[in-house]
């Protein structure tokens, strides 16, 4: 259920112990029951409600909270979702309790880094932002100091490894003498400021302007939205 998207595999467990899962138009109450890759599998109509009451908040975090659970003397950016912070227009919903109920970051952003991060209810939105097959790519705006050459901008965008492990490809490109550019597919942690460090760069600033097809845009420091009807990654 989880790798056709369908939900979570926390949430696939929640709706098969309820009976809220059918294979093959029969239903499944039974966790660990195996069906077949070419198997039909649909979802009762009270799971799918459940799914769609689910929120998804876009903040733009500041620097000094991290993004998931707190270490000692720590802050966690979902402190930030509250009423008085909420970027509103005429047509956004308005913030409720129920709204910090079950939600969480879905991905990383560093506690010296602002940006776009996502928090959500929803398994989906979850796995399909840090699942292991993720393809979503995330943009960064990154200042620098150091000298870098043709050689190492050629290392960034393909040949770096972390903690033994070969980067995936990314799309790095200089936008001004002080700034670069980073498109990844991954987040290891810290990435991008170790990347940098590799080829004798120093971070100055990192900044998280977009996830997939949404895009940091206008929000305000500090503040946060809903997601949009029409916003997908």
């Amino acid at each position: 259920m989880a790798e056709r998207g369908l939900c979570s595999r926390r949430d696939a467990d929640d709706y098969i112990a309820r009976g809220w899962v059918f294979v093959d138009g029969r239903r499944v109450s039974e966790l660990g029951s195996r069906a077949a890759r070419s198997a039909v599998i649909t979802l009762d109509r009270r799971a799918l409600a459940v799914q769609e009451a689910c929120l998804t908040i876009l903040l733009h975090k500041p620097v000094g909270f991290v993004s998931g659970q707190p270490e000692p003397g720590c802050t966690p950016a979902v402190v930030l979702i509250q009423p008085e912070r909420q970027f509103r227009t005429t047509d956004t919903p308005a913030f409720h309790p129920s709204c910090l109920r079950g939600l969480a970051p879905a991905g990383r952003l560093d506690i010296d880094s602002t940006g776009l991060l996502v928090l959500t209810q929803d398994g989906r939105v979850a796995r399909r932002l840090v699942g292991e097959d993720s393809t979503i790519d995330k943009e960064y705006l990154v200042r620098v100091a150091g000298q870098l050459d043709d050689r190492g901008l050629a290392l960034l965008n393909h040949g770096l490894s972390l903690d033994d492990r070969r980067l995936k490809p990314a799309q790095v490109e200089w936008l001004n003498a002080e700034q670069l550019r980073f498109v990844l597919r991954e987040g290891r942690k810290r990435q991008i400021r170790r990347m940098c460090e590799l080829v004798g760069l120093r971070v100055l600033a990192l900044k998280r302007v977009r996830i997939g097809a949404v895009r940091l845009g206008d929000l305000p420091l500090g503040q946060w939205r809903f997601l949009r009807p029409g916003e997908v990654f």
